[in-house]
């Protein structure tokens, strides 16, 4: 009844204009900086700061709420249409919908991309609601071994998805956790790594590893490739008629994916969300690798699988509802996002804690209703009236769409740091992406590894720590050990279940990039 009244309440509020003027405002502030490379809800919420001094509590919140979801949901925009994610959240998506996007079907796998988010997220914001305290409980009960096992399971996945390329993935991965620990130590105020210069004292920022490995690689794929055969199929895509109706998914196409694997996404997504600083990353890639690993088409991953698209896109979508869990019961960032939406609580002097939703429901649920509807209603209706332009950003001249794009994603990276030579790594990592891309080494490894390597490595301190340099304390943690079992059942089923490619192994694209998976 609690949780019924804490809707009801909220959706009454989300009736008053300029709450609701303020829930759209964010959504499509939101859609724009999650679209653009280099620019990311994270740092539009942060611009939203100063704002809160002016501004109600609940309509910052909402505000805060409807970004969140609207980011989440538009970095699959430009990882469809030009192959460059606009989040790291939105890689898989990138994957599989870029392959579509090619064989002039980009309004195809947009329409995916927002139906997989639509479902995922509102049902993300109806688990929060529902089973949120249940949920603080669950997440109390993974201690310090277990989250080292998930994340050592999260890396297990990421390196033997692609069956391909194990080798690669392996080196690709590891390449990303070695980069990681270049700067301040993770659990230590003791540099590390830095070669004796204090511009690396702070460590590499996501944001050029992000712009460098997808947005500046990109550009001089495409730069080398200027007559390539993708350069031919995006020409031929300029002439191509897109009606609305083209981004509504086929009946059929939602039965073959199925909507147990949306339903299983955004499950997943919703629990790796409670999970503090798991992210939309994780969330996409494990709500991705398990319908791979459970689909009766695996040779279609890679090439353009819709099942792909939608699992990536529920999983990371439902996160959303799952990280504001942590950050509302223990002032626990779920993910980055909640980690500046924290702040707009603290401003607000809304203090986190297992008495804030008995005593402020009134503040959230406002907020907890934004990110319902911002999925079920802003999300189609975005791409209803957006749709056709989204996909004619293709028909944009290729020398000013890339040049343009480069600029963006330069400055993206000097706005997040504020560094030049952060900047300049964003420049480094691209020329670095290229040359992986040529040789067939999935980036998508590389960043991932450079975002889970610090947790694996702070979890698997803390806990010898605590055991006094025992490792049988990973096998005697009743929750690592369970991680751990699964790891290895995961190990087990795509080795078991390896499959001999009928035409050799991956593919490459037609820009000359691996097909990563």
């Amino acid at each position: 009844m609690d949780t019924l009244s804490i809707f009801a309440g909220g959706f009454l509020e989300l009736a008053d204009p300029t709450v609701l003027a303020f829930m759209i405002i964010g959504f499509l502030v939101g859609t724009f900086f999650g679209a653009m490379p280099g620019l990311t809800s994270v740092l539009a919420i942060a611009l939203l700061l100063p704002i809160t001094y002016t501004i109600d509590v609940v309509p910052a919140l909402v505000m805060s709420a409807s970004i969140f979801m609207a980011g989440m949901y538009s970095g699959s925009i430009t990882a469809t249409t030009i192959n460059i994610p606009g989040a790291p959240s939105s890689m898989m998506t990138a994957v599989e919908g870029h392959a579509l996007m090619r064989r002039g079907k980009g309004a195809n796998a947009l329409g995916h991309a927002a139906l997989g988010s639509m479902i995922g997220g509102s049902i993300g914001a109806v688990l929060l609601m529902a089973f949120m305290p249940v949920a603080a409980d669950i997440s109390l009960l993974i201690r310090t071994p277990g989250k080292f096992s998930l994340v050592l399971f999260a890396l297990v996945v990421i390196i033997i998805v692609d069956r391909g390329a194990m080798a690669k993935g392996l080196v690709a991965t590891l390449m990303g956790v070695m980069l990681a620990t270049v700067g301040i130590d993770v659990l230590q105020p003791v540099p590390r790594f830095n070669f004796g210069t204090e511009t690396l004292v702070q460590g590499i920022d996501i944001m050029p590893i992000v712009i460098g490995a997808f947005a500046i690689s990109e550009v001089l794929i495409q730069a080398q490739n200027w007559r390539s055969s993708l350069g031919a199929t995006l020409e031929k895509a300029r002439d191509i008629k897109i009606r609305r109706r083209d981004f509504l998914p086929p009946m059929s196409e939602i039965r073959e994916i199925g909507f147990f694997t949306y339903i299983k996404s955004a499950i997943i997504g919703y629990g790796i969300g409670i999970l503090p600083g798991a992210g939309g990353s994780m969330a996409a890639f494990v709500s991705y690798a398990v319908a791979r690993g459970g689909s009766r088409k695996p040779e279609e991953y890679g090439n353009g699988s819709r099942q792909g698209i939608a699992a990536a896109e529920s999983g990371n979508n439902a996160m959303c509802g799952g990280a504001f869990v942590p950050m509302l019961m223990f002032g626990i960032p779920g993910d980055p996002t909640t980690a500046v939406v924290l702040g707009v609580l603290v401003i607000n002097g809304l203090q986190p804690g297992p008495r804030l939703l008995e005593n402020q429901a009134d503040l959230l649920a406002p907020m907890f209703a934004s990110l319902f509807v911002s999925a079920l209603i802003l999300i189609p209706l975005t791409l209803w009236l957006f749709g056709p332009y989204f996909v004619r950003i293709v028909s944009i001249s290729k020398g000013l769409l890339y040049s343009a794009i480069a600029v963006v994603a330069l400055v993206g990276s000097y706005v997040a740091t504020y560094s030049v030579f952060q900047m300049s790594l964003a420049v480094m990592f691209g020329v670095l992406a290229f040359f992986m891309r040529k040789l067939k080494y999935s980036t998508v490894s590389l960043l991932l590894g450079f975002i889970l390597g610090p947790d694996l490595e702070q979890y698997m301190r803390r806990s010898l720590s605590l055991s006094d340099g025992n490792p049988m304390v990973f096998l005697t943690s009743p929750d690592s050990l369970f991680f751990l079992c699964l790891t290895a059942l995961f190990i087990y089923m795509i080795l078991l279940r390896k499959k001999k490619p009928r035409g050799g192994g991956g593919r490459d694209g037609p820009d000359g990039s691996a097909q990563e998976a």
